[in-house]
């Protein structure tokens, strides 16, 4: 009988040595708070004012010794912190961004687990304490949502029922299925950002950031409950040359493992944020506050943000000129003709310059002579930017970079990546640094979301990654561009830049767009188009309309060019997703405001205290009386407007607005 007590004695604080710990830690104005749970596994939550966001949500790393980050992790030892500083930048959507957050790093054994709190959202991240390199066969990233909310779902477009592999090579274009949770297609993966309706109408976006040397991570819902997991792409093991144009590294088979890891590897930022208003997702910065700054003593002062005259969406269409237009000097002078006497300080020399099919950039096509196209456009201030198949570039970047850049080209757009498993994530961080070395600005297309490579590599100029105007070339009428246009800027943009390609003339009302490859046309008014430049973030920005449309409409033009890339102030005004948009930017003493609306017609009133103390000149661009039947129409205006009015803003269907406003 006593050795039975002795026992259960015993016993006792062994139970509750292994009871679950819980850390918390709270945003800088106290509304956010995450609550970890360390015991048998680590599990996290995060509440709003009280109310629940995500429940409890498990987290590990698997790797391929058998061992785990995040199960049975053992004893934590806590460390906390808070940080209240200036980011500075010239080459973003503000001169000064406010980097506030509260810290707790919980340190294990093998490896440390950092959550971050700002007012804006959370995010956490593994940091390995291996001294030798591992390998990660898996990674548990839940997000366990209280109830069936909605979300705005960007699913992969290509999928099939035989599992994942299809659906890791994709181009990260999509328009958003709007469902309940319980309604998403287990057979299909979505890539991020993704947003999920929360109570009270506040949203939550799903994101990563620092994301350098890693798989990017999709989100899946296996079994139509409430819990998102992340899903990764395994290690490429064999790739082959294939897709557009041979230009595409096909992957034939992948590792058991998910990436291969340095010792002491930093891993990605899981972003959480949480907006009360879905305005404020237009103006979130946390992507760019999370990601590695630049080396300390590198000079990018030599990045030069700017509008691009860009031949392929306008098909090399030309009329007017007594030549036959397409991928030839002749075309290419006439381009830079238009974009030096309009102040546009890029030429982009799309597909079609190097010979199809080789996947070798120094192969030029005889109709091109690119030493006499740089010295034509030196002597006239613009610069040439090169579009580059993703193999042709990769296959001898050094070569590639610093042949062109000798020969005085600015820059490449970079194409058909359309993965971001480690291998190609790591492509981009080689491209970066590169293209660094010999002063050339990247633009990268057929890629995933932005992660804050723009910050870590400021000659990362853009990304593309959006359904953007492009897909009007041939999508059917049933698409609605229109609707995605003021979706975007609450979720896709909240990555980072993006490269929409707008600015088109020739515009289409609801029921009259028609795909047509040679002279394409936008969905919505014209003022819509001109609203895009103010709205969408976009430090190297195309014209994406023929040189001879453009000349036929000099007052949209003028405003066109005249809209700055990057801005010194960014104002989330007002908006709603999926319905409307409405945004002010600054840049010196000029503001700038662009709204757009959906399929509604649609009155907002603008407070102006943003402006600040004196009298001001608004230049307005309105729809017309008629631009719901005819897009094009629009009105040029003017009025004086101070801090303490406002400004009526009157769109139509699928219209927008634009306003420069000058200090008189």
């Amino acid at each position: 009988m006593k050795k039975m007590i002795l026992l259960a004695a015993a016993i006792l604080p062994l139970s509750m040595a292994a009871a679950p710990k819980q850390y918390h830690l709270s945003s800088p104005d106290g509304d956010l708070g995450v609550t970890v749970e360390v015991g048998d596994r680590i599990t996290w939550s995060l509440s709003h004012c009280g109310d629940i966001m995500i429940g409890e949500s498990p987290v590990s790393l698997s790797l391929e010794d058998g061992s785990s980050y995040g199960i049975a992790p053992g004893r934590a030892a806590c460390r906390t912190a808070s940080a209240d500083r200036i980011i500075t930048s010239s080459l973003y959507k503000k001169a000064e961004i406010r980097d506030h957050y509260n810290e707790m790093t919980l340190k294990f054994r093998k490896f440390s687990l950092i959550f971050r709190a700002y007012d804006e959202g959370v995010a956490y991240r593994f940091v390995s304490r291996s001294e030798v390199p591992f390998k990660v066969t898996g990674e548990e990233a839940t997000f366990n949502f209280p109830e069936d909310s909605r979300a705005f779902v960007p699913y992969v477009k290509n999928f099939d029922d035989n599992g994942f592999e299809c659906q890791f090579y994709n181009s990260f274009e999509n328009t958003y299925a709007h469902i309940y949770l319980s309604g998403w297609d287990s057979r299909r993966l979505a890539f991020l950002p993704l947003v999920v309706e929360a109570a009270g109408g506040r949203k939550i976006c799903i994101t990563e950031a620092d994301l350098l040397n890693y798989p990017g991570m999709y989100l899946h819902n296996p079994d139509g409950g409430t819990v998102l997991e992340g899903v990764f792409a395994g290690v490429p093991d064999r790739v082959g040359q294939g897709g557009h144009n041979m230009l595409q590294g096909e992957v034939r088979s992948r590792l058991p493992y998910i990436a291969e890891c340095n010792p002491g590897e930093v891993f990605p930022w899981r972003v959480v944020i949480v907006s009360e208003e879905d305005r404020e997702l237009t103006d979130n910065d946390m992507v760019y506050k999370l990601a590695a700054p630049p080396q300390e003593g590198m000079d990018f002062s030599w990045v030069k943000p700017g509008k691009v005259a860009w031949e392929w969406w306008n098909d090399w269409n030309l009329y007017g000129v007594d030549f036959r237009t397409g991928i030839n000097n002749d075309t290419y002078k006439y381009y830079i003709d238009f974009a030096s006497a309009n102040g546009i300080p890029y030429v982009i020399l799309d597909e079609g310059w190097a010979v199809r099919g080789e996947a070798d950039l120094m192969k030029v096509v005889p109709e091109i002579d690119l030493k006499e196209l740089v010295e034509y456009a030196d002597a006239r201030n613009v610069g040439l930017i090169l579009w580059a198949g993703y193999l042709a570039f990769d296959r001898d970047m050094e070569n590639v970079c610093k042949y062109f850049s000798e020969l005085g080209i600015k820059g490449f757009k970079v194409d058909f990546m359309d993965r971001d498993d480690q291998k190609m994530v790591a492509f981009h961080r080689r491209a970066a640094e590169t293209a660094a070395r010999y002063h050339l600005i990247l633009d990268l297309h057929g890629t995933y979301k932005p992660t804050g490579l723009h910050r870590t590599w400021p000659n990362v100029v853009n990304y593309e990654g959006v359904h953007g105007l492009e897909q009007m070339k041939w999508s059917s009428p049933a698409v609605d561009q229109v609707t995605y246009d003021v979706t975007i800027p609450f979720i896709r943009m909240v990555a980072g830049p993006m490269d929409y390609t707008q600015g088109a003339m020739r515009n289409a009302s609801k029921g009259n767009y028609r795909p047509v490859n040679s002279e394409p046309m936008s969905q919505g008014t014209r003022c819509r188009q001109l609203a895009e430049y103010v709205v969408f973030e976009s430090p190297v920005n195309m014209l994406c309309d023929s040189p001879s449309n453009y000349m036929q409409e000099k007052a949209c033009l003028e405003y066109i060019a005249g809209v700055p890339e990057v801005w010194d102030e960014t104002v989330a005004i007002d908006g709603k997703i999926a319905e409307y948009i409405v945004i002010a930017r600054r840049k010196g003493d000029t503001w700038y405001v662009g709204a757009m609306t959906d399929w509604s017609a649609r009155c907002v009133e603008v407070d102006l205290s943003f402006l600040g103390e004196g009298e001001y000149q608004a230049d307005i661009f309105c729809d017309g009386a008629n631009a719901d039947r005819a897009a094009r129409d629009y009105r040029q205006t003017s009025a004086e407007v101070s801090a303490d009015g406002k400004l009526r803003i009157e769109m139509a269907p699928g219209g927008g607005y634009a306003a420069r406003i000058s200090r008189k």
